[in-house]
């Protein structure tokens, strides 16, 4: 097992002397996480219930306006420099940059237009490289028909992907820019503020209810009515074990005091397995490796961007120039002979693995990196799986017209709070109640029970809506 960073520094809106800025420290719904879900739930909360305060507690500052984030072409990790002790290759969500590259948007209506799907913008890239266009013949060669209508709920076949990108300026679109200015005043967001617990008392029938949270600088914050964690999958169950919720075994050896009996926290941890092959391209083809080693063509293609005219920064792509992430450990190396050539990557993906993990809290260091066992490839289907899967990358690039091209030589965590029942090691409840607390809720992707066949971006805004009109529905009930 290894530890990753140990706060979820997505960022959202800058907490300065502007509106929003909380300066109470009561607030009737409480959201720890300000990522893909926390901010589109805060959000709809705020809008939904206009007489009720909505605070989003967020561990990161705000990357709001960062060309580092907002230009498409830019995809990496943001790692500020209190976050220097990651060391390991599972992605961390250290900015929301990293969770919003190449969204599978298949659930918007094709009769819309893809651009038209709101708040969040999405489009098919307006830059198509060159040797991206043997794909389709090669697919179609291979028995896989071409598919540009795969908006419309039929997803197989070979087709562009949309991207989460706004079409005037050619930014990202993620929930932090294309939910906050839809927020209503009584919406604030505590930014810098990492949580270490929910605090829970016992009610006179028995029950846990929260009271609110504490963070780690033990300043206390109270909720009206309910807390809702949306940390993701891979943060959110060491909020619950430090607030005692968990099995007997796990908190017992990290001093802590068990008040909810949850054996499926941290369990069921399962992610989409990338297996990738790569190729170096032959010279009359440009790729984006040219802007890590070819820095006058990097610094007009920016200008470019900035202009919002047609960049290669526009373009949504899924390699990085940092050594550290595991897509490109492959590649030549800086300073190689290798590296200042151009490279192209197929890659496939096991939709559905059968191998699972578990993610819990460090006995050594609780409210620090939590322990992550992902337990790839541990069931045999899996690793059959990848074996095919790499073999058939192998065939397309061999297959014409994609062989001439070519001079031969997947972060997505849920499970870990899934909703089901009780008994079968579910966390939440079908209103994504934990079990056993009257208003403590989870909201991401670790409700999820079993991976989507698709990029669990657009599940992730549907979660937190669906969310929104439980919690908004039953306040008004009361």
């Amino acid at each position: 097992m290894f530890p990753v960073a140990s706060i979820l520094a997505l960022y959202v809106a800058a907490v300065s002397a502007a509106p929003g800025q909380p300066t109470d420290k009561a607030f009737d719904y409480i959201v720890i996480g300000g990522g893909t879900a926390g901010v589109a739930l805060s959000t709809r909360l705020s809008r939904g219930l206009q007489n009720a305060t909505v605070l989003v507690i967020e561990a990161g500052p705000s990357g709001l306006g960062d060309e580092r984030i907002e230009i498409p072409g830019r995809r990496g990790g943001i790692k500020w420099p209190r976050l220097g002790r990651l060391r390991t290759s599972i992605a961390d969500g250290k900015s929301l940059s990293k969770n919003f590259t190449s969204a599978n948007t298949q659930y918007y209506t094709g009769s819309e237009g893809v651009s038209n799907a709101r708040p969040i913008k999405a489009l098919i890239n307006r830059l198509i490289p060159k040797h991206q266009a043997p794909l389709f013949p090669v697919m179609n060669s291979l028995g896989i028909e071409t598919n540009l209508e795969s908006l419309n709920g039929n997803v197989l076949g070979v087709l562009y992907s949309p991207n989460s990108i706004e079409p005037t300026h050619y930014n990202r679109s993620y929930s932090a820019n294309s939910y906050l200015p839809l927020a209503s005043p009584n919406h604030f967001v505590l930014t810098d503020s990492k949580v270490a617990k929910v605090n829970l008392k016992t009610t006179y029938h028995g029950s846990q209810r929260t009271t609110g949270v504490s963070l780690v600088n033990r300043t206390v914050l109270t909720t009206r009515r309910e807390v809702i964690v949306s940390g993701g999958g891979l943060l959110s169950p060491s909020i619950l074990e430090n607030s005692g919720i968990s099995r007997a075994d796990i908190l017992s050896a990290t001093g802590i005091n068990q008040i909810i009996n949850l054996p499926g926290v941290g369990k069921n941890l399962h992610h989409h397995i990338r297996i990738q092959s790569s190729y170096e391209l032959k010279s009359n083809y440009t790729r984006y490796d040219r802007l890590k080693y070819d820095t006058v063509y990097a610094a007009k293609q920016l200008q470019l961007w900035r202009q919002s005219k047609t960049s290669i920064y526009g373009y949504s792509r899924k390699i990085l120039f940092s050594d550290r992430y595991t897509g490109v450990k492959g590649y030549p190396a800086s300073g190689s002979p290798g590296y200042s050539k151009d490279y192209f990557t197929l890659i496939a993906a096991i939709i559905h693995p059968l191998s699972r993990g578990h993610i819990h809290v460090n006995p050594a260091d609780p409210l620090g990196p939590p322990l992550i066992d992902p337990n790839y490839l541990s069931n045999e289907y899996d690793l059959q799986a990848a074996i095919q899967a790499i073999k058939k990358c192998r065939q397309v690039a061999l297959t014409e017209p994609l062989r001439s091209t070519t001079t031969l030589s997947i972060y997505h965590p849920v499970g870990s709070y899934a909703m089901l029942p009780k008994e079968d090691s579910g966390v939440v409840n079908p209103s994504l109640k934990v079990y056993g607390a009257e208003n403590l809720r989870v909201v991401d992707a670790s409700i999820m029970p079993v991976l989507i066949s698709a990029h669990i971006q657009t599940a992730i805004y549907g979660i937190a809506e669906r969310a929104a009109d439980i919690i908004i529905e039953a306040a008004k009930k009361l």
